[in-house]
């Protein structure tokens, strides 16, 4: 059986814990071994299950060659207590594997684990509120406008104010949004960007909507200092005065503002252990238990390093306020501690950033199902937000910005023309994504100047409207877009076909005509005699 790369999805951790036992059955070789003066076939040594299973997870991309021995033994452990293994006579359930010569063998099939059963929570993350019903108590005049079909009818009303033709009109408000608005908002973009990123149909089986908190992202987003650390609007959340100054201590070390410099030799590692203790004994992960699958499913992107830097960022930011400030001070000092020469080793064993991974990753996460990869998959994503964790930490500024955008483009002021009967709906803002030169200017081609010589057409065929009009909107035309106008009348002459001259009839000769001019009176002489 060939390890495969197990990508984003539900169940992720469920099928990555099937997968090992599965590759651990098939290649873990089996023997005939002899204890106390009796044989036992097909079995294999503690020692010999370390070496075998270590060397598959460190082969395994979902995991990779930083998987410790340390981390394999205790990941045995969980196989002795799960049955995925017993002792030579039949004895399970219990972690007291040991990195020695102790026989176990396979029991005839290791259980697997079972795909959770969550209730479905619907396939809409949360919808958006319902601009377009009017408050109770306000007139018509308040309600949403929506764009209007483009005919040559319609764009001349809209471009007459040029030519001094201005239709009825009137300005239409939009409703108020409130502060549930706004955080209604913000947690249905996020969310829906979060689902593109790990690019699932659905978040249902990585996530409950219902168990993110709305006002936990807008806090995350706006409330934070200088340094982009989350500040707090309960106080009584922070950390304890006397933890922040252990933390400050080793990150500035030997520069400690807050302590006096030690007296004694080893004081650095008591400090570290008290750090330790101290989130150690915390009752749930910073990154919460209803969170675990979603950045389980984050780890399945880390072949693409954008994305997943992304998806971590978003993600964060779905953390309680505290857990998230907790989380950027702890690993803000694990970092500092990693690359600081000047302190003395915490360990004599294990380097400095391993045991930083060590000491401070189940406190990240972690799982409450007994049977599941949480050591290592914990270790792999410390170790990636390590690595990263100015970027992941930080408020992601284009989805910030786009919710921002469509929260302004909500509240803006619109102007609605009297006879607009096709009303369309605004749609939802999506996200942008790169394309070639060439293909953008076949867009911006297609997208504007066939549909303006579309209209412009439509204008020079309509036989409804009068000449006099037809002229008024075909100069508003070529004042409002001299290109599209030159191609299809490039001369004067082709603008002139459009009005034929009509044959002007000659008035009729009168006979007043044919008189010679005026001439004065003169008498004459009378024929009478």
């Amino acid at each position: 059986m060939e390890p495969r790369l197990v990508g984003p999805g539900p169940y992720r951790a469920t099928r990555l814990w099937n997968e090992i036992i599965e590759l651990f059955r098939a290649g873990m070789p089996l023997r005939k071994h002899r204890c106390h003066f009796k044989s036992y076939e097909r079995c294999f040594k503690a020692s010999e299950a370390v070496d075998c299973l270590h060397e598959l997870l460190g082969s395994n991309q979902n995991f990779g060659p930083e998987v410790t021995r340390n981390q394999t033994v205790k990941l045995l452990k969980k196989f002795l207590k799960n049955h995925v293994i017993e002792d030579i006579k039949g004895r399970w359930g219990k972690e007291d594997f040991q990195d020695d010569g102790h026989l176990y063998r396979f029991p005839p099939s290791s259980p697997l684990k079972p795909y959770p059963k969550k209730p479905s929570c619907g396939k809409e993350v949360i919808k958006f509120p319902d601009w377009n019903e009017p408050k109770a108590g306000t007139s018509q005049d308040h309600i949403p406008v929506k764009s209007v079909t483009m005919n040559s009818e319609m764009w001349y009303k809209r471009h007459s104010i040029a030519i001094g033709e201005v239709p009825a009109c009137k300005l239409v408000f939009r409703r108020e949004l409130t502060q549930t608005n706004i955080e209604e908002i913000w947690k249905s973009m996020t969310l829906s960007q979060l689902q593109k990123v790990l690019g699932l149909d659905s978040l249902d089986e990585v996530l409950d909507p219902k168990l993110v908190n709305s006002k936990h992202i807008v806090q995350n987003a706006y409330n934070v200092n200088k340094q982009g650390i989350v500040t707090l609007e309960d106080k009584s959340k922070e950390l304890p005065h006397w933890i922040l100054s252990a933390m400050k201590c080793l990150a500035n070390w030997p520069s400690c503002s807050d302590l006096k410099q030690p007296t004694y030799s080893g004081f650095e590692r008591d400090v570290f252990k008290t750090i330790v203790d101290y989130f150690g004994q915390m009752k749930e992960p910073l990154l919460t238990f209803h969170f675990f699958d979603v950045f389980v499913s984050v780890l399945g992107l880390l072949q693409k390093h954008s994305k997943a830097v992304e998806a971590l960022q978003i993600s964060c930011l779905l953390l309680p306020p505290e857990n998230r400030k907790r989380l950027q001070l702890l690993v803000r000092m694990m970092v500092r501690i990693s690359f600081n020469n000047d302190l003395p080793p915490l360990s004599e064993s294990v380097r400095t950033r391993n045991l930083m991974v060590q000491a401070f990753s189940r406190c990240i996460l972690c799982s409450k199902d007994e049977m599941d990869l949480d050591e290592l998959l914990a270790a792999k994503l410390v170790s990636f937000l390590m690595d990263n964790y100015q970027e992941i930490l930080s408020v992601p500024s284009a989805l910030k910005s786009s919710i921002e955008e469509h929260v302004v483009h909500l509240q803006r002021v619109q102007i609605k023309y009297a006879g607009a009967d096709t009303e369309a709906t605004f749609p939802s803002p999506s996200f942008c994504h790169q394309i070639s030169t060439d293909e953008f200017e076949y867009q911006r081609a297609t997208g504007s100047q066939e549909p303006l010589a579309a209209l412009l057409e439509e204008i020079a065929m309509n036989k409804e409207i009068s000449v006099k009009d037809k002229k008024k909107q075909l100069k508003q035309f070529q004042k409002s877009y001299p290109e599209v106008y030159r191609v299809r009348f490039p001369t004067p002459e082709t603008e002139a076909m459009l009005f034929p001259e009509k044959t002007k009839q000659k008035p009729p000769i009168l006979m007043w005509a044919l008189k010679k001019p005026f001439q004065p009176f003169h008498r004459t002489r009378s024929f009478r005699m």
